[in-house]
């Protein structure tokens, strides 16, 4: 008996003194509808929100939806995958819809998401550090508040963004916001790719390319295949005074319905197009302070306003020789 009691007060002891190790973050995790942030967020224990999955997922993680939801804001510090592909996986957003704030070699794929802006909004995507963002098959609308954006992607350094298939619509508010702003600031720079993709309705501005605060390496934009329509300016690029060189590729694409359809302004800004139709807006194209605007030779600028007395504008020097 004696014997017995010593063994049972040792387990007591050590049971007393035994702190259950943390749980392991996950490569992958899952949100759902009727999760709890409480759960581990597996599979079968799902979480509630994104931003109670993220701290259990593992750094190059992903996060699904198993079911369709509102999974809330998050902000992303880390190399992470959230994809709600083939599920609803919304967002109603006061502030920003998603921060994105990692390391410098961290890419940021956020594939299927519905963001929608409330209370107030800010931004859908707001992007300040990170090696690379990658927004594709997303709906971005209604962050309506003065100087919003559905992407704002303000890097500190070099970063790259991919735009594939994704729809980008009502943000910004009267003349300010717009649809996507790239901007990098301070010593930043970044590389743009746009494809397959519409930005549209958008107050302000659809596409801002601004090199304003910037004295990094510069700024790259290729738009592929791309609606931009219905907006203050369809496409405005502005090259300040002092800062790096702007260059952007335009191809198979439509600028249409807005009061101004391109932009060139500042004498390092440079934008080439190609194959593109350039009608229906109160203004055509236009260059200001030595900006460059470039044709393949094989556009449809014509038609701007749709009624009333022409107002195209024109491309600057030669067309370019395709090769």
């Amino acid at each position: 008996m004696f014997r017995l009691s010593k063994f049972a007060l040792f387990i007591l002891a050590a049971a007393m003194f035994y702190v259950a190790p943390a749980h392991a973050q996950a490569t992958r995790t899952w949100v759902s509808g009727v999760g709890d942030d409480v759960n581990p967020c597996s599979r079968t224990a799902p979480c509630k929100t994104f931003a109670g999955a993220i701290s259990k997922t593992a750094a190059g993680g992903e996060i699904n939806c198993l079911d369709p939801g509102g999974f809330g804001a998050v902000t992303i510090n880390k190399a992470l995958v959230i994809d709600c592909h083939y599920t609803e996986g919304g967002a109603l957003a006061g502030g920003n819809g998603v921060t994105v704030n990692a390391g410098a070699a961290d890419v940021v794929v956020l594939r299927g998401l519905d963001l929608f802006g409330v209370n107030p909004p800010s931004n859908g995507v707001r992007f300040i550090a990170g090696g690379e963002l990658h927004i594709e098959d997303c709906t971005i609308r209604r962050f309506n508040l003065a100087n919003s954006f559905g992407v704002s992607f303000q890097p500190s350094a070099f970063s790259k963004l991919f735009i594939t298939r994704t729809f980008i619509t009502t943000n910004g508010n009267g003349g300010t916001g717009g649809g996507v702003l790239i901007q990098p600031t301070g010593t930043g720079g970044a590389s743009a790719v746009i494809t397959d993709s519409e930005l549209r309705g958008n107050a302000g501005t659809q596409l801002r390319i601004n090199s304003t605060g910037n004295t990094g390496g510069g700024i790259t934009v290729n738009v592929e295949n791309t609606r931009i329509v219905g907006g203050q300016d369809g496409v405005r690029v502005i090259n300040a005074a002092g800062t790096a060189s702007i260059g952007v590729m335009m191809v198979d694409s439509n600028v249409s319905g807005n009061a101004v359809g391109i932009v060139v302004d500042g004498s390092a800004a440079l934008m080439r197009v190609g194959n593109t139709t350039i009608m229906g807006n109160a203004s055509g194209v236009s260059t200001t302070n030595s900006g460059t605007l470039s044709s393949y030779g094989d556009n449809r600028l014509d038609g701007n306003p749709t009624v009333g007395a022409p107002n195209n504008g024109s491309f600057t020097g030669v067309p370019i020789q395709k090769r």
